[in-house]
């Protein structure tokens, strides 16, 4: 069966664990990163994470805590947590072109969540922000990737996931977005359709199976709050 561009694109950094240098100019182009890169600014992007990380709970947490953004991006999760003021943060993003966006304290490596290069209970909250429904296999991978994330995690750690989840607001802007004048007249929403388009495999495997994915959810972590909105699934829980 062929993969689709961004399950190639995966697939093909899988091995990688190495801290990038490298400026995002000199690194390879990818259609579903560059739409990304477009999809928001970085301070749209910013503020959408602070205000979501107090919404699920982080402006209790211990400004001292040790944390870790998993599918990291272009690293302005980490910076919202920053500004939160949090300052024992790491990254971890298969893209080489993404990391080297990040500007700022945290280390920030390339790494395959499915084996991640931390040691057993050595963090206290791992959080992701879009980024599951990136894994090219269900629920192999999501398995991997949970059981992964338990190792890591502290006895009385936190997990917190934000993923896309179908709901009918989801289907309006899949409506929209698929419209050639609405594309050409809004960058935002072309950007969105490019993503769709380079993940699709990936993304409609993922929005199809929601009682699965829940399911291997709430056998690797007790849910702490979870709610389905907005086209969003957000999470917080601990591991069992």
């Amino acid at each position: 069966m062929a993969l689709c561009p961004r399950e190639s694109q995966l697939i093909k950094r899988m091995s990688e664990t190495q801290i990038n240098t490298e400026p995002p100019q000199a690194l390879s182009h990818d259609p579903w990163e560059s739409a990304y890169l477009r999809f928001e600014t970085p301070e749209e992007e910013i503020g959408k994470f602070i205000g979501r990380l107090n919404r699920l709970g982080a402006a209790q947490w211990p400004r001292d805590t040790e944390i870790v953004e998993l599918f990291c991006g272009r690293g302005n999760g980490l910076i919202a947590l920053e500004r939160l003021g949090f300052t024992r943060l790491e990254g971890v993003d298969l893209s080489p072109r993404l990391i080297a966006e990040y500007r700022g304290p945290a280390k920030c490596i390339v790494a395959d969540c499915r084996k991640l290069p931390f040691e057993a209970r050595s963090k206290d909250v791992l959080i992701v922000q879009g980024g599951l429904h990136h894994l090219p296999n269900l629920p192999p991978d999501l398995e991997q990737t949970f059981e992964e994330m338990q190792r890591v995690l502290r006895k009385d750690g936190r997990v917190l996931f934000v993923e896309p989840w179908r709901t009918p607001f989801l289907d309006f802007i899949h409506f929209v977005s698929g419209i050639p004048m609405i594309r050409r007249l809004s960058d935002k929403m072309d950007a969105f359709a490019t993503m769709v388009e380079n993940e699709l495999r990936t993304y409609k495997r993922w929005l199809n199976q929601p009682e699965l994915i829940r399911k291997v959810a709430h056998h690797h972590f007790v849910p702490v709050r979870e709610s389905i909105a907005w086209g969003k699934w957000n999470f917080v829980g601990m591991p069992r």
